[in-house]
């Protein structure tokens, strides 16, 4: 099977000017193994988030949050559609988080010194499940005893939009991007409109688990292997980044403020049901505004450098069929 190692997967940019580091066929399975968000800086509850003592940071923007690419897919045009589907994602025996003055929302509180005054990091055991592997295993948070099953999915992928080179810190678009969703997980499929011949395909930065908002700017970040397929779609392009669930759809957006990205996601989700669905216009509209099931997910909404805020506009699919 091919694959690209994680020594291999440590670019810091979706740049169209790098040579792919794999070509697949359309529909073919193919393995990326991705580092941390830090590169493996943090190992030990001693590591800690001093810009100073971390390789990459005397750089603006940071080498941080590597990505393994690009994936030139065979056939993939401009004005097509690349499909991805994720069939698992194995991470390693631990993940971590870690927080210091000026990191996230809370870094500069004068009444929280905990949590502006000081670095702390913080490193979660993960043991095997059922499986054998870490694939469906648990994460043992150490507070309280606290633990839950690790719900792995992948923060950063996308592939090189149209025009300009963006880093994989920052960089959020139709294309994708740094989105921290945590429904680019195993058994969904992910939509994305290609810009260059070969699709140019990355990904990077995945999580062990993670909630709304990932409220510090960072969850529990963790070293993985991807195992996943690129389908192209051809003659389609999709509008931004959506994704097809077993159950449900959901289309993406990424803005500021919230209300921005709330708005433009459910104006894509009326979109797709009228093109893909057979709705009107009218029934669409009163479809979001009506069905108690119609959600509101909001992915990523952390006050960090220059990202947007991520939402996604979620419809089960029980209601797209005709009766």
């Amino acid at each position: 099977m091919k694959r690209i190692t994680r020594e291999q997967a440590r670019k810091y940019a979706f740049d169209w000017r790098d040579e792919p580091l794999l070509h697949v066929a359309s529909g073919e399975t193919f393995e990326i193994e991705t580092y941390d968000a830090s590169t493996g800086y943090f190992k030990t509850e001693q590591d800690l988030a001093i810009p100073a003592q971390r390789p990459g940071f005397d750089r603006n923007p940071p080498l941080a949050n590597p990505i393994g690419g690009p994936v030139f897919v065979e056939g993939a045009r401009k004005g097509d559609t690349l499909v991805v589907t994720i069939e698992s994602i194995t991470v390693d025996d631990y993940s971590w988080i870690a927080i210091g003055p000026r990191r996230g929302p809370l870094g500069d509180s004068a009444s929280r010194p905990e949590l502006s005054k000081e670095y702390t990091t913080r490193i979660f055991r993960h043991t095997p499940g059922p499986s054998g592997t870490t694939c469906d295993g648990t994460l043992h948070f150490g507070a309280k005893d606290l633990s839950w099953p690790i719900t792995p999915f992948i923060g950063t992928l996308g592939v090189c939009p149209d025009r300009e080179v963006t880093t994989s810190v920052d960089g959020q678009g139709d294309w994708g991007g740094n989105l921290d969703i945590r429904d680019v997980a195993p058994g969904n499929r992910i939509l994305l409109p290609v810009s260059h011949d070969g699709g140019l395909f990355y990904l990077g930065d995945v999580h062990a688990s993670q909630g709304d908002t990932e409220y510090t700017g960072m969850a529990a970040e963790t070293k993985a292997t991807i195992r996943l397929k690129l389908e192209v779609l051809k003659g389609k392009r999709t509008p931004y980044m959506r994704i097809d669930k077993p159950d449900s759809i959901v289309t993406i957006n990424a803005n500021r403020p919230l209300e921005y990205a709330v708005d433009a996601a459910i104006v894509s989700l009326i979109d797709w049901l009228v093109a893909d669905y057979g709705f009107s216009q009218v029934d669409a509209y009163f479809l979001v505004s009506t069905c108690p099931d119609f959600r509101i997910n909001v992915y990523q909404m952390c006050r960090v450098a220059k990202l947007s805020f991520v939402a996604g506009a979620e419809i089960p699919k029980k209601y797209l069929t005709q009766k």
